[in-house]
């Protein structure tokens, strides 16, 4: 019952009462990256949600668009500033998450969606993590965050899938709360310093290459 019809409620509910409560930060942050980072204010990302579809992940940018002498963007690492890495550390940039949790894209709690080139590289039982709704925060994002290395993150997902309930979730959230407020796990080694899910695996799903081809056209198309 939680999982087919109360989940959904909530996500809907609590999303659009954190809003409207954090509509004054979101107003203020709104201001702030425009300043600082330039527009446009929003980083919007194709992202894979509940049964394989994707959807667009929208986030506060937290990098700028400096730019070389022949137009190019500089590296990732020339583009932060402490104010970006003040928004990521905090994990403010991701409360704009909360329109795709109120759209139906995402929930509150759940495997953390993931980039549309992983889809063939996940193993059946992994697979499971696209059973249901991706989440802003997760059973591995409270066990490890941004530490969390691509086996283990995905060890938990199926774990959370299988075991999902109302109890779980709250636990989840209410020591997310904590993890996010003390700043934990953030640094390396993480999936970030481990390498990309394609780059440091066998394609497990080969049938899932054309699932990838025609989404990624699919974005081009709407660039």
């Amino acid at each position: 019952m939680y999982r087919l019809f109360f989940k959904r409620f909530l996500d809907f509910t609590l999303s659009l009462i954190g809003l409207i409560l954090l509509s004054p930060v979101l107003l203020a942050l709104y201001i702030l990256v425009r300043v600082k980072l330039g527009s446009p204010v929003f980083f919007r990302q194709m992202r894979i949600g509940k049964d394989d579809k994707p959807f667009m992940m929208i986030k506060f940018r937290t990098m700028t668009d400096a730019r070389d002498r022949d137009g190019n963007l500089l590296p990732d690492t020339e583009r932060f500033t402490k104010f970006g890495d003040f928004l990521r550390n905090s994990s403010l940039d991701e409360l704009p998450e909360l329109f795709n949790v109120l759209k139906g894209d995402m929930s509150l709690v759940g495997p953390r969606p993931l980039y549309p080139i992983y889809l063939p590289y996940y193993t059946p039982e992994e697979e499971l993590r696209h059973s249901v709704r991706g989440g802003i925060t997760g059973l591995a994002q409270i066990n490890g965050r941004a530490l969390c290395r691509w086996k283990d993150r995905f060890a938990y997902d199926v774990i959370y899938v299988r075991e999902l309930s109302f109890a779980n979730d709250i636990r989840i959230l209410w020591r997310t709360f904590f993890k996010v407020a003390a700043k934990d796990d953030i640094g390396t080694p993480s999936v970030t310093d481990e390498g990309g899910l394609h780059i440091i695996r066998e394609i497990q799903q080969p049938d899932k290459l054309e699932v990838v081809n025609r989404i990624l056209a699919k974005d081009k198309a709407l660039v």
